[in-house]
């Protein structure tokens, strides 16, 4: 990670190396809080951020489903990230904001902890790699099954059920493969440890349903708008392991991985073991609105 000059915190521009917390912070030691994951992309009208009011939009309705206080609202916070990419003079750029629970109450009752808010934007490219964003990366299901609904809450990004992804992530990378894909607790796919998941078989693209635990991933929904609008035909439908080996094409979703193409499942080639056309046409369409080349969609970007 390239550091930049400024990162936002509670509701000012600090040195990126005075962007710290306390050893006690209660987010520090039991997960609370909430985060955001968003990019900004070089157009010819300069850096434009990419749904940034609906990502924030979730980021205050995550905090508040965790019951964590947020003291500043949507427009405060989109007006905070564009503030952070300015002053940085930053082109393109990855998007984090995060509300944790700081000092003032140690326990698993958070009550008294004081909330902190922050922002900070740097330099990221492709998460999966150039090399898996051409020619698609090697996928293995993992033996951690995604965070349940009774458990967590899936479709907020509490900070605390990503040890869930991390582990899945480790297991993966240790067995060889570039990424995890994690079945829920009966059985279906939910999700890749921070992407969402589509199929294609016989001309037909499937993603798991929210309710199988897939977080209802902004990019995600940007692609299924994306290919229908096209006339491509796109379910949402539980998935099983063996629909996975079955099909013709398949690919990851996410900021981070945009739209990144697998080739393979726990040694299984998928289709050809290159992308295949639908996969290569989510990936133009994609890139295309994100760069403020569609003017049908340009309303998704928010412009520094």
């Amino acid at each position: 990670m390239e550091p930049v000059t400024y990162i936002w915190m509670d509701g000012e521009l600090v040195a990126w190396e005075d962007a710290t917390v306390h050893v006690l912070s209660h987010a520090l030691h039991y997960g609370t809080g909430v985060f955001e994951g968003i990019r900004a992309y070089e157009t010819d009208s300069g850096p434009a951020v990419f749904r940034l009011t609906e990502h924030m939009d979730r980021l205050v309705r995550g905090a508040a489903a965790y019951q964590l206080p947020l003291p500043y609202g949507v427009d405060e916070l989109s007006k905070a990230a564009r503030e952070v990419i300015a002053t940085n003079e930053l082109r393109a750029c990855y998007i984090r904001p995060i509300v944790f629970l700081g000092t003032g109450s140690m326990g698993l009752n958070p009550t008294g902890a004081i909330p902190h808010v922050a922002i900070a934007a740097w330099n990221w490219g492709a998460y999966l790699g150039d090399d898996g964003l051409q020619n698609g990366i090697r996928v293995g299901v993992s033996s951690w099954r995604r965070i349940h609904q009774s458990m967590f809450i899936p479709d907020a990004k509490g900070t605390g059920g990503y040890i869930n992804s991390v582990l899945a992530r480790l297991e993966a990378n240790a067995s060889g493969f570039d990424e995890a894909l994690l079945l829920n607790l009966d059985g279906y796919i939910a999700e890749g440890s921070g992407e969402n998941l589509f199929l294609v078989r016989e001309g037909t693209v499937r993603t798991p349903p929210t309710q199988a635990g897939a977080l209802d991933g902004l990019t995600r929904r940007s692609v299924i708008q994306l290919l229908r609008d096209e006339g491509v035909t796109v379910e949402e439908a539980n998935l099983t392991r063996s629909d996975v080996y079955y099909a013709d094409e398949a690919w990851f979703t996410g900021t981070a991985a945009e739209v990144t193409p697998i080739r393979e499942v726990d040694h299984r080639t998928i289709g050809t073991g290159q992308p295949g056309p639908i996969t290569l046409r989510a990936q133009e369409l994609f890139m295309a609105a994100v760069t403020g080349k569609l003017d049908a969609y340009r309303d998704w970007l928010d412009f520094v």
